[in-house]
Order: C-alpha cells, then structure tokens, then sequence
C-alpha cells in the first residue's frame, strides 16, 4: 500500500488563477494545468531564490519532493509558453500556512 500524499504547505491562494494568450478564442485554446504548490514552489525558487533545501522546509516536503514539483511546473509553464496554451492554476494537495512557524519560518527573537 502506497504511502498518502502529505499536503504540501503554500502561502496562499493566486489572485488570478487563468492565463492565456491575448486575442486568442478560450474554446480553441488547449489547457494546461498547474497546482496551486507548482505555483508555490515557482515562487520560492525562481522569486524568492531559496534553495531546493529551504525552499522545501517552508513547504514541509522533502528536498527530492520539491524537486519533482518544481519541475513538473516548470515543464507545464514552459508548455503552455510554447505551445500556445492557456494555463489553468488549481488543485493539488496543499494546506495554507495560517502563521510563520506552519510556513516554515524561524519564530522572531524575543530580543528586547
């Protein structure tokens, strides 16, 4: 029997979670889809620039997991560039980090 997947730790929902190529009709476009921790580990490796070991510290994972989801999205990223898709951000096994410590960050110092 295969392990459960653990839900993966991200700092909150997209704003906007659709994207297509401008002047393109929706109904002749293909869809592409990327999860909402793709999204999250996008933005810690390639905007925050954390390395693969802090980066799945914050997101509760193991390195080689973030590894895999970084580049699964990058892949479903580069292909919706390329091929012209619309890119659709949902789903996934994922759990808001409500506070600092859930997303992994040190707890300030009591320093007075």
């Amino acid at each position: 029997m295969p392990r459960p997947r653990l839900r993966r730790c991200v700092s909150g929902i997209p704003k906007a979670t659709y994207f297509k190529p401008q002047g393109a009709p929706l109904r002749d476009l293909r869809e592409i889809r990327l999860s909402v921790e793709g999204l999250e580990a996008l933005r810690l490796a390639d905007v925050e620039g954390l390395t693969a070991e802090a980066a799945a510290t914050r997101m509760g994972v193991s390195r080689h997991t973030f590894g895999r989801v970084l580049a699964e999205a990058r892949g479903n990223v580069a292909r919706a560039l390329t091929t012209g898709s619309a890119l659709r951000i949902e789903g996934g096994d994922y759990a808001l980090a409500t506070d600092a410590r859930a997303a992994g960050d040190a707890a300030p110092n009591d320093a007075p």
